[in-house]
């Protein structure tokens, strides 16, 4: 099995920021109606900053270690950077290939960033 596999199965079984913060400032609902995938992000600002960021949701390996790693990857990164993201940026992140069907999986969690960032004044 290759470092990304295990590193995508490591953030499945073991989610990183698998709760919504306490008092969440910003949150939304993203789902993949194709494949039943379900994210809830939360998060909070301070400076500009994520402050506090989590999810809760329900998917396959892909969708749930995708929202694992961008989210543990975003804790305490400049809004304005985070807005730069884009797809090149999580299939890199990923380091897999991905099949057409499991490409919405995977960018289900930056769909969720994306919005809820379009909500933020900054």
């Amino acid at each position: 099995m290759s470092i990304y596999k295990d590193i995508i199965l490591d953030h499945y079984r073991n989610p990183r920021h698998n709760d919504l913060p306490n008092n969440s400032k910003f949150t939304i609902n993203v789902d993949n109606p194709l494949c039943g995938d379900i994210i809830t992000l939360g998060l909070n600002i301070k400076n500009n900053r994520i402050k506090d960021i989590g999810f809760v949701g329900k998917g396959c390996a892909i969708s749930i270690a995708s929202a694992s790693m961008l989210y543990d990857y975003a804790l305490d990164k400049n809004i304005s950077d985070l807005q730069k993201l884009d797809s090149s940026f999580m299939l890199n992140m990923l380091g897999i290939e991905l099949t057409p069907n499991r490409l919405k999986c995977a960018l289900l969690s930056l769909e969720a960033l994306t919005k809820i960032l379009c909500q933020i004044k900054i």
